[in-house]
C-alpha cells in the first residue's frame, strides 16, 4: 500500500484530496489507478508533474515502488 500526497494544482485536480492510500506496484501502475479514480483533469496534471518517492525524485516509471512508500505528486509551479 502506498500513500499519495497531492500538492497545489494536483490537489485541486484530485477533487481537493490532499492524500490517499493506493495499491500499485510501479509509478506507471499508480498513475493509471489515480486517473481511473479522479478522471481526465488529474490525467492532464500528471502528464506534467514530477514525482518524489520517499523524498527522492523518481524518473523510472516502471521501477517497483516499495510497499509503504510515500509518493508526492508535484505539478509544475509558477512564480519566482
Amino acid at each position: 500500500m502506498l500513500t499519495v500526497r497531492y500538492f497545489a494544482g494536483a490537489r485541486a485536480a484530485a477533487n481537493g484530496t490532499s492524500s490517499e492510500t493506493v495499491e500499485a506496484g510501479s509509478l506507471d501502475e499508480l498513475l493509471q489507478v489515480l486517473i481511473n479514480r479522479h478522471g481526465e483533469r488529474l490525467a492532464l496534471v500528471l502528464k506534467a508533474a514530477s514525482f518524489l518517492v520517499d523524498g527522492l525524485t523518481c524518473h523510472d516509471r516502471t521501477a517497483a515502488l516499495p510497499d509503504g512508500a510515500t509518493v508526492d505528486v508535484l505539478p509544475p509551479f509558477a512564480g519566482g
